[in-house]
């Protein structure tokens, strides 16, 4: 199963955001690339972030940033080979 490029788009707006952040909000600006534009649009339909083109993350955007940055932090670790 192939991750749709729908879903990457989205995951690398979340990306964006710090970890734990409230009072930290990003905007994808207007000249950004088509798909990373959608995405946000996206992210705001599904009520993780607050704005469509960015803004604050809501309570699920929260939970789904760390869930994000964890999986890119294991995907990216060195693995120690015993």
């Amino acid at each position: 199963m192939s991750v749709p490029a729908e879903l990457l788009a989205e995951i690398e707006v979340l990306n964006l955001y710090p970890d734990g952040s409230i009072r930290e909000g990003i905007k994808v600006h207007h000249d950004a690339s088509e798909a990373l534009i959608a995405a946000a649009k996206r992210l705001f339909d599904k009520g993780l972030i607050s704005q469509e083109d960015g803004g604050y993350l809501s309570s699920l955007g929260i939970d789904a940033v760390e869930h994000v940055h964890g999986l890119l932090t294991i995907l990216t670790s060195k693995v120690s080979e015993d």
